[in-house]
């Protein structure tokens, strides 16, 4: 894979874009369209089911957050217009003329703007890929789910 790729994969905070639950290229938005189709009009039977399987009374709230999913919109975070609210990375990055967080000197700073749980993988993240680099890193995390 070459870098242009890579950046296509990774966004500047070390996220893979595609694994995003947002992301129009991406395994959930393709996995859920597919999902959608192989349930097809499964509202009358989940109504049925949920007669013997109490569960299936959840069928319409999974049924909006699946459609959610399957609409998946965003070109990743480089393309300038990320989901996540108020991130600052992608414009400091732009900025500093760096491609990663952990290329810039002031790494790790304060101005991602992320809360404290995705500030601490953001920051093992960069240091990982400050380790290996960036290929062997994307390499290393390809197969790994991006909500761990």
């Amino acid at each position: 894979m070459d870098y242009q790729d890579i950046l296509r994969e990774l966004g500047p905070c070390g996220l893979n874009c595609r694994k995003c639950l947002a992301h129009a290229d991406g395994d959930i938005r393709r996995t859920s369209e597919k999902l959608r189709w192989l349930l097809g009009d499964f509202d009358r039977y989940a109504e049925r089911f949920a007669r013997f399987s109490p569960v299936f009374k959840n069928y319409p709230a999974f049924k909006e957050l699946l459609a959610y999913f399957a609409q998946a919109d965003c070109e990743g975070c480089r393309s300038g217009r990320g989901k996540y609210p108020n991130c600052e990375v992608v414009k400091c990055h732009l900025e500093k003329g760096v491609d990663f967080c952990f290329q810039c000197d002031e790494f790790p700073c304060d101005k991602a703007n992320f809360d404290a749980d995705l500030k601490r993988r953001w920051i093992r993240m960069n240091n990982r890929m400050k380790e290996v680099g960036v290929e062997a890193y994307l390499v290393e995390t390809k197969d790994t789910p991006r909500y761990q």
